[in-house]
């Protein structure tokens, strides 16, 4: 069960979480050309992935209840500062994603397409993408260096 465990929570943290980073880090680039198709896809793209990213969680608690297959001893519990400081650094990226970038792409996308300007949405798009790479950054650390375990 624990390389089942394994492989699905690193396929949905690859599959969900790495293409949710790209798209709130690279979002604001179509609020930088103006291209409302962009902008509206990359809203799109954020919202599904941040859904999806809760499997790589879901996955994640399989694998920490899972028994190492050399050992027989379990793989984490939530008495270690590592789970629960990661899964508070997931849950604050997902609010960000679809709190602040998804309204701010999605407000932008009515403005382009209205002929105004967005521009005023880049930062709080790109700064927000920021934060949410390094939450992610941060998590990825602790999962391999597990601190405290």
């Amino acid at each position: 069960m624990y390389k089942i465990m394994l492989a699905l929570h690193l396929v949905f943290a690859i599959f969900a979480i790495g293409p949710l980073i790209h798209a709130t880090t690279t979002a604001s680039r179509g609020l930088r050309t103006g291209d409302a198709g962009a902008v509206a896809t990359s809203s799109k793209s954020t919202r599904i992935y941040s859904y999806a990213s809760f499997l790589a969680v879901i996955f994640g608690f399989g694998l920490m209840s899972s028994k190492y297959p050399w050992d027989d001893e379990t793989v984490a519990s939530f008495s270690e500062p590592w789970i629960w400081i990661s899964l508070i650094l997931w849950f604050v990226a997902i609010v960000i994603a679809l709190i602040v970038v998804v309204p701010a792409l999605d407000s932008a996308v009515e403005k382009l397409k209205a002929g105004e300007s967005a521009s005023a949405l880049i930062g709080k798009v790109a700064g927000s993408g920021g934060v949410i790479a390094l939450l992610f950054l941060a998590t990825v650390f602790l999962m391999v260096y597990k601190p405290g375990a």
